[in-house]
């Protein structure tokens, strides 16, 4: 069981670094940091599509991440 969650904790791990690199990349980040956000403040708009998915996929990921490395530290304490 040790070795299966050292699997799949590594598995994850590659999965999570895949699914950050494709995530489309928000050009007005350097303009924001520049102006205090200022530019950003009405432009709240709800995200669709491909972006929306790999974020959904990218939050699955980490809770799996989180959800097989306490299991880990909680094998390894006993």
């Amino acid at each position: 069981m040790y070795s299966l969650l050292t699997d799949i904790l590594i598995i994850d791990s590659i999965l999570i670094v895949i699914a950050v690199m494709m995530q489309p990349q928000k050009q007005q980040d350097a303009l924001n940091a520049l102006s205090g956000g200022a530019g950003d403040l009405f432009n709240n708009q709800k995200k669709r599509g491909f972006e929306a998915f790999m974020e959904k996929v990218t939050v699955f990921l980490a809770v799996v991440f989180f959800a097989c490395a306490l299991a880990l530290a909680f094998m390894s304490s006993k």
